[in-house]
């Protein structure tokens, strides 16, 4: 006999929690989830509104933690790391009020890092800037860290 046949789909609330035992998660990814999963939108706001009560879930603390975390842990851009913040669900304005005022150094640190990985030798100037471009890093850090890094190689 098929077991399957006579199981029962467990609630919203037991489905939520399951998923966050698993990994963070914004309300917009939950809600995304338990909606494929095809529960119905009274019982994922119900389900929601538990979880934040119980402080279960929280889109400002948990995306705080995130952008901490990839800010000193990765080599992403800040533009790149509120990218994929959205990504995960976070609403921009809270994803922006995690960002630093003071920005530069990390910057210009992580495309240094970046630029040493990607060029063994000194490339072209604007090839170099491209791609740090497409990386998210600002005109500046770009700028800076090629031209450091083009110094480095004349005085090997």
């Amino acid at each position: 006999m098929n077991k399957r046949r006579f199981s029962t789909k467990p609630s919203a609330k037991a489905k939520a929690v399951e998923l966050l035992s698993r990994s963070d998660q914004s309300v917009r990814r939950l809600t995304d989830k338990l909606v494929r999963r095809d529960y119905g939108e009274e019982e994922i706001q119900e389900t929601i509104e538990w979880l934040q009560a119980k402080h279960f879930i929280d889109d400002e603390a948990g995306c705080k933690r995130r952008f901490e975390y990839l800010y000193e842990s990765s080599d992403y851009s800040v533009k790149h790391i509120c990218a994929k913040l959205m990504q995960k669900g976070y609403p921009s304005d809270i994803v922006y009020s995690c960002v630093p005022d003071e920005i530069y150094d990390v910057e210009l640190t992580k495309a240094a890092k970046v630029l040493r990985k990607k060029y063994k030798a000194p490339a072209a100037y604007q090839k170099m800037m491209q791609y740090l471009y497409s990386k998210g890093f600002s005109y500046e850090a770009a700028r800076d860290s090629v031209e450091q890094y083009l110094s480095e190689g004349d005085n090997t």
